[in-house]
């Protein structure tokens, strides 16, 4: 991943739509910023952060906007995986599926985290859903790396 590769996807965490105005895709960039304030506000998202890092997370799952949220994590990893491909190009085969499971797995997260408890904890929309992010990115690697090792060692 080249330096540039790397601004992308942080611009990209920071608001999804940034990179590619950064990389003069405009209509995509705007796109991309129009869906996920779309998505925010009616989610309540800033709402169920702020509650959730304040520990009040029976609060949060009141405030969750469930049917919006669940949009956020594929746009989310999209408009990542996009930011990325647009300077790095298509330089590492399959690099899209570590942003496809972690879509995936923070999504069931999202799905979860209303009734998940660990130890009599409710972890709520934010917290589950981080904790299953590096699940979904372990997962992707891994397939990528045995789809790549495959296709190598078939010829």
């Amino acid at each position: 991943m080249t330096k540039k590769g790397l601004e992308s996807i942080f611009w990209s965490i920071a608001l999804p739509g940034f990179p590619q105005l950064m990389n003069g895709k405009l209509v995509k960039g705007i796109l991309f910023i129009g869906l996920e304030i779309l998505i925010n506000v009616q989610s309540n998202f800033n709402t169920v952060i702020i509650l959730s890092f304040q520990g009040a997370i029976e609060k949060a799952i009141a405030q969750t906007n469930y049917q919006w949220l669940m949009f956020y994590p594929c746009l989310y990893f999209f408009a990542m995986w996009d930011a990325y491909r647009d300077v790095e190009g298509e330089s590492s085969p399959f690099m899209f599926i570590p942003f496809v499971f972690s879509a995936y797995f923070v999504t069931v997260g999202v799905i979860y985290s209303s009734t998940f408890t660990i130890k009599n904890i409710l972890l709520g929309p934010i917290w589950l859903s981080f904790l299953c992010l590096p699940i979904g990115l372990l997962v992707g690697m891994t397939i990528k790396k045995i789809i790549l090792w495959k296709i190598e060692n078939s010829t």
